[in-house]
């Protein structure tokens, strides 16, 4: 319980304790994220005092060394270290698997399923005439480029869907393309996951930017396969009015 690493805990506590719970009694609150940059502030200059010459760095990291390291203990501190060796490598794969596993929790924030689209994008017809050519060049298009994420049965049961949460869009489902007009879809394949607007967060959408590698002309011709090949037709404006 003595000696610098327990100095630096105690300081590092005491930083903590004033800005989260003293300062606001006479100022506004301070927002968590500037809390613990604070605190992440302060352990960095712990680590730069206790690191400024060999004595020191000695009696900072020595003590960790030497319990990691195992030399020397016995009894209760070699028990404490086989713990910390077996439940940290625990803990961080908990972590990582809680992050990363999907879940049908729907998020704690309100979320806009389908947001606005940019001014730009409102208002678009397709310009090229819905013909059995155009149509199927659409659907090769999209077996190329989005089967293997929405499915060659458009239900978004491609084999890549399994790796995404939120899973990716059922086409062939009333809710979905059905509901939404072609310049919707535009914006969304042109533009994709990073194009989404803040209202859209949390379900950050892996959608590509297909703009990089597809023109307009072929944007438009795989709407024409999605609708024709889902069975569903594209919202218009007439229906909204």
């Amino acid at each position: 319980m003595k000696g610098p690493i327990f100095s630096g805990a105690i300081i590092l506590v005491g930083v903590f304790v004033f800005l989260k719970f003293l300062l606001p009694l006479f100022t506004a609150p301070l927002p968590a994220s500037l809390i613990y940059l604070y605190v992440a502030l302060a352990l960095s200059g712990i680590m730069i005092y206790g690191t400024m010459s060999a004595p020191s760095l000695e009696a900072f990291m020595g003590p960790i060394f030497r319990f990691l390291s195992g030399k020397g203990q016995t009894g209760p501190a070699q028990t404490a270290r086989l713990a910390v060796l077996v439940l940290f490598p625990l803990l961080v794969g908990w972590q990582t698997y809680t992050k990363l596993a999907p879940s049908d929790l729907p998020p704690a924030e309100n979320r806009t399923i389908h947001p606005a689209p940019p001014g730009e994008f409102v208002g678009l017809s397709n310009p090229y005439p819905k013909v059995p050519e155009n149509i199927m060049m659409g659907k090769g298009l999209y077996a190329a480029y989005c089967s293997p994420c929405h499915g060659a049965n458009f239900d978004g049961k491609g084999p890549a869907a399994p790796g995404f949460n939120p899973p990716p869009a059922n086409f062939s489902d009333p809710g979905t393309i059905a509901q939404l007009q072609e310049s919707y879809l535009f914006w969304r394949i042109k533009k994709g996951g990073v194009g989404l607007p803040v209202e859209g967060m949390p379900w950050k959408s892996a959608m590509p930017r297909w703009e990089v590698e597809l023109s307009d002309e072929f944007i438009w011709k795989i709407i024409m396969g999605e609708y024709d090949g889902a069975g569903q037709s594209p919202r218009t404006w007439e229906e909204e009015e």
